[in-house]
């Protein structure tokens, strides 16, 4: 136990005697929480809407209205040639394309289906698919208020209907930040741990400070050990601070134990650790450690479920996702950090995280190998 003391204090004094990197390690988290948590988001708050309105009644001013009323639109551009509205969409000055064709306040007063033509730029697919889905939404309001006061000018009886309302649990105001920030967290607690820990050790091999250790008796695990804890403490550092941020900054809820996050966390930590060391004992020098680095952090981050869901994706990526440890993690932040769950709602997460770290850890102790 003494040796490992000793070996973490010479890590730690190693680490932090360059200035950059001791700065750096605690300086750069702060600012990607402040920057990503932001900006990394698929919200739509505003849709560039051109019209096309060729029938000019009171009809269609009033959907037109609706849509100007909208939160979402903002009518940037009205027309009467289609060519010219296309041209706008071909130029990316415009979003959406709504046609109101002539008669279409006559089709209505006579009670006649009438028809719309909505053209979307569908180059950025969930863009055009939510444009769609806001356009619809106001549409469908619209048909509503027509459909209202045909009823009443023909009766007086109050019409039966069936009340609405929506809950949304967990995350009320639909504030994307509250989604986001566990995520980018789990991202900031791999990038310390994985990146740093690995380079760590390739450094020592090229400086050869490696092979003054490989003549000691320091046992295997014990060095293995000594360069995972550092970085552990660091990472769980830096945690607590990308945790503070989200809550003071962002106002993020936090609904369940916090030691069960820093636990999960923990286990996380050990396991990219491990596999940091592991890929680190093949790479001879920096460069290939990190050209090897990146390619497993950005399948690891990509596919872990912050940007798209595990469900959408090809059945052979979800099998794929099994081995991705920041899947779990994933998982685990959003689910104690947003609905409070408990241990037991998490198990199964837990447990792969679990075996994930036993797995890499031993096999980075087995394959490092100590010659003089």
């Amino acid at each position: 136990m003494r040796t490992i003391y000793y070996l973490i204090r010479k890590e730690f004094i190693q680490i932090f005697r360059d200035k950059f990197l001791g700065r750096a390690i605690f300086a750069i988290p702060i600012v990607q929480m402040l920057i990503l948590v932001p900006a990394v988001t698929f919200e739509i708050k505003e849709v560039r809407l051109c019209i096309v309105d060729k029938d000019m009644t009171t009809e269609s001013r009033e959907l037109v209205g609706k849509l100007v009323g909208s939160t979402f639109f903002k009518v940037g551009h009205t027309t009467f040639p289609e060519r010219e509205a296309n041209e706008l969409l071909n130029r990316d000055q415009c979003d959406l394309i709504l046609q109101i064709p002539a008669g279409f306040g006559k089709d209505i007063g006579k009670g006649t289906p009438t028809q719309l033509m909505a053209s979307a730029n569908a180059i950025n697919a969930m863009n055009a698919q939510l444009s769609w889905a806001y356009l619809n939404g106001v549409i469908l309001d619209y048909n509503m208020n027509i459909l209202a006061r045909e009823i009443s000018s023909r009766s007086f009886s109050p019409i039966p209907q069936i009340e609405v309302t929506n809950r949304y649990w967990y995350n009320e105001l639909l504030n994307y930040n509250f989604y986001m920030q566990p995520g980018i967290l789990g991202i900031l607690v791999l990038a310390i741990g994985f990146i740093l820990a690995g380079l760590n050790l390739v450094k020592e091999k090229e400086i050869g400070t490696i092979e003054q250790m490989n003549v000691t008796p320091v046992k295997k695990y014990q060095f293995i050990l000594a360069k995972i804890i550092p970085f552990l403490i660091i990472g769980l550092i830096d945690l607590a601070l990308g945790i503070a941020i989200g809550i003071l900054v962002f106002n993020v809820p936090f609904e369940g134990s916090i030691w069960l996050l820093f636990l999960c966390s923990t286990i996380f930590l050990i396991a990219v650790l491990g596999l940091a060391l592991l890929i680190s004992t093949f790479s001879g020098t920096q460069q290939q450690f990190m050209f090897t680095g990146f390619f497993f952090m950005i399948i690891f981050i990509l596919m872990s479920g912050i940007f798209t869901p595990i469900e959408s994706m090809p059945v052979w990526a979800q099998k794929i996702d099994l081995l991705n440890p920041v899947v779990y993690i994933m998982r685990i932040n959003r689910m104690v950090m947003l609905k409070g769950s408990t241990f037991q709602d998490i198990q199964t997460e837990f447990l792969a995280l679990v075996l994930y770290a036993i797995a890499t850890t031993t096999l980075a102790v087995n394959r490092y190998r100590k010659t003089a």
